[in-house]
């Protein structure tokens, strides 16, 4: 079976200019955060597969100031929600307010009413509250009392946590970590970068837009088109089944309790097009499903006891099976 044909001339070409914009916007980003590359791919992927994005690093690396810049590039609306304890569903997808005058329910929309949503410390908030976003994040859609409210698109959730502060913290559950499309983890620099830092933190700029929500739109459609091989659809699935499923031989069988479902199947091949289109290449090779298998997969493979008591990751692990198997 024919999964997919190759693209014609005409894509070819659509997908070596467009992609120029985006090649475009991670240059600019270039001019306020220093390093960070495969972050900034991870961002921009996350757009052109039009998913979500969960940032892990310690305070001070720049996440927000990533994202922040990321909605300026993109011409987009952008709010941010500080995640507290005692933050409530309601303040983050709105609520229903009695008016006095027309004696009538009106309904008060909240900040999630935009297009890019920085859901900053997202672990913070109780279940509750991470609830209230799946809807949002999955159906790009919220229901305030018996109404539902399409969101504007593009719409984009990316959060943020802390590692290392656990104190008042509620962990995120496998069935809402899995709705973001990648896991980026945001660390040091490096000493010659924080040189760099210091010397740009004289003047940082506003970026202005470079795109357009058509642009957005197209270049998502762009993507999908983007070839993939039959070998590397069967790459992608030898990845993934020797996470889900490990052979009874192998040691990934003890640390593994749950592996990637369908949904990071589909993550790891729609992601593997996008980044194919970054490098303004209308086809996928075993390389692009090499760069970007930890950002996707690592949030989607649950540790067993043994694992976190041998202090493995699944950082780890994932790399373990990208050596083993073959690319094609």
């Amino acid at each position: 079976m024919t999964l997919q044909q190759q693209p014609s001339q005409q894509t070819h070409d659509r997908i070596h200019e467009e992609s120029a914009y985006f090649q475009r916007i991670a240059a600019e980003l270039g001019t306020i955060i220093v390093g960070n590359q495969q972050a900034i791919d991870g961002l921009l992927i996350a757009v052109l597969c039009n998913g979500n994005v969960l940032l892990e690093g310690i305070p001070g690396v720049a996440k927000t100031t990533m994202i922040k810049a990321m909605a300026q590039a993109l011409g987009l609306d952008f709010k941010r929600i500080q995640f507290t304890p005692d933050l409530l569903p309601s303040d983050v997808i709105g609520t229903l307010i009695y008016n006095q005058k027309t004696q009538e329910f009106e309904t008060k929309q909240g900040p999630i009413f935009t297009n890019i949503v920085l859901a900053d410390e997202i672990n913070r908030a109780p279940a509750k509250v991470q609830s209230a976003l799946l809807e949002a994040m999955q159906e790009h859609q919220v229901t305030i009392g018996n109404e539902t409210f399409v969101l504007d698109e593009p719409f984009f959730v990316f959060a943020t946590q802390n590692p290392l502060e656990q104190e008042g913290t509620y962990r995120l559950p496998e069935a809402q970590v899995d709705r973001f499309l990648c896991k980026l983890m945001i660390c040091y620099p490096p000493l010659h970068h924080e040189r760099e830092i210091i010397v740009k933190a004289r003047f940082v700029p506003k970026l202005q837009p470079l795109v357009t929500k058509n642009i957005i739109k197209s270049a998502q459609e762009l993507v999908n088109m983007v070839y993939v091989d039959e070998k590397i659809v069967d790459y992608i699935l030898h990845i993934i089944f020797a996470l889900r499923e490990p052979n009874s031989n192998s040691p990934l069988k003890d640390y593994i309790a749950c592996g990637p479902s369908p949904r990071g199947t589909l993550a790891l091949y729609h992601a593997a097009q996008a980044y194919a289109f970054l490098r303004r290449r209308y086809f996928v090779t075993p390389d692009d499903i090499k760069a970007i298998a930890l950002p996707i997969l690592r949030h989607r493979v649950t540790l067993s006891y043994q694992a976190e008591a041998e202090r493995i990751t699944s950082d780890t692990l994932i790399t373990q099976v990208l050596t083993q198997i073959k690319a094609p």
